[in-house]
This record gives C-alpha cells, structure tokens and sequence, in this order.
C-alpha cells in the first residue's frame, strides 16, 4: 500500500482504540504503537501496517507470539483481523519494544489519540517521537524474562492440549489449538534465537 494509504490505515487503528476504550475493552487495552518500515522508511509503499497493542494483562498470560482468545476478540473489535494490519500484544508489565518492535510510536493511549504522533507520521517527521528501546542491559533481562514466560507457556499448552475445554475456547476465538500451538512454539524459539549471542 502507498505511503498515504499507511498512515491513515494507523489513523484508523487510533480510532478503534478510543471505541475500544469506550465500549470497556476486555483485556484493557491501554495503548497502541506503530512500528516497522512505515517508520524506518518513511514515504516507502508498505505491504502492511504493524502494530503492538499494549495489555492491562500480566506478562506470564501474554507471550511472545502469542493472541489469546480473548486478543482475538479486542482485534475483532478493533477491526484489524480482516484489515491489512500486522498485529503483536504487549504486556504492559514490558517495555513495549522488543527484538522485533525497534523505536515504536505511540499513536494512542487512555489519554486519547496521539495527534501529534500521528500529524507528524504524515509528514514523514515522526522520528523524534519515537520511543527510545531500551539499553541492552535492559533489553537483554526483559528477552530472558520473555523466554522464560513463553517456556512456561509452551509447557502450559502442552498439559491441556487434550483439555476439551480448552480446545473449544480455543476454537470458539477462531483460532484452532492447532495454530495456537504453533504460535507458542514460533514465538519461544523467536526469542530463544534473540537471546543466543
């Protein structure tokens, strides 16, 4: 998609989040960031949009690589299932930029809709807004925290993969257990790959 089309594309994502908000979200939802090429390279067409939404959620129920019933249902809400959006969630017991998300902007919070943020992405001059990642001290600790939430995760899975219970919750997010599995398992080798020198 052009350049233009991107930005309004993430106007649009804003938007839904204040609805969002309005209609009391569950999980919260309290805050939204674009990243990838339509910031690293501005005025570039984009095949997608990506996005971190950030969670009131606890860091061990949202890993890496990782939608959750109950994200599946926000990003039906939030109408990006069908919408040419790449979508991660974030724990906002996290730093939102990780290995994959590198100086994000913030284009929504609870206190509304960036406009500036988002003005600026306009213009193609959104870069000293953008958040700083963390030091690598920093990054490093939070990728073995990360890896360590997705392992536990993974192990979690594995115990009641055969839970019929929780197949069907599985399935009723449309998501079957199936490609929920292989998220978990993507998301966790993803971060064991990051966190190897």
């Amino acid at each position: 998609m052009r350049y233009a089309t991107a930005v309004r594309r993430i106007r649009s994502v804003a938007d839904s989040c204040a609805q969002a908000l309005v209609l009391t979200a569950e999980p919260p939802l309290v805050a939204a960031y674009a990243f990838g090429p339509v910031l690293d390279a501005p005025g570039n067409d984009a095949d997608v949009v990506q996005v971190a939404f950030v969670l009131d959620m606890p860091a061990a129920h949202l890993p890496w690589g990782v939608e959750p019933p109950a994200c599946s249902a926000l990003a039906e809400r939030l109408g990006v299932v069908k919408a040419p959006v790449h979508r991660v969630w974030r724990s906002a017991d996290h730093h939102v930029a990780n290995h994959v998300i590198r100086r994000p902007l913030r284009i929504w919070s609870t206190a509304g809709i960036d406009e500036e943020a988002l003005d600026a992405l306009a213009r193609q001059q959104a870069e000293p807004l953008r958040v700083d990642d963390p030091t690598p001290t920093q990054a490093h600790a939070q990728r073995e925290s990360e890896r360590r939430e997705a392992l536990a995760h993974l192990r979690e899975i594995r115990d009641r993969y055969q839970d019929p219970a929780w197949r069907r919750r599985h399935r009723s997010a449309g998501q079957p257990p199936e490609t929920y599995l292989w998220s978990a398992l993507d998301g966790f080798l993803e971060l064991e790959d990051a966190t190897t020198p």
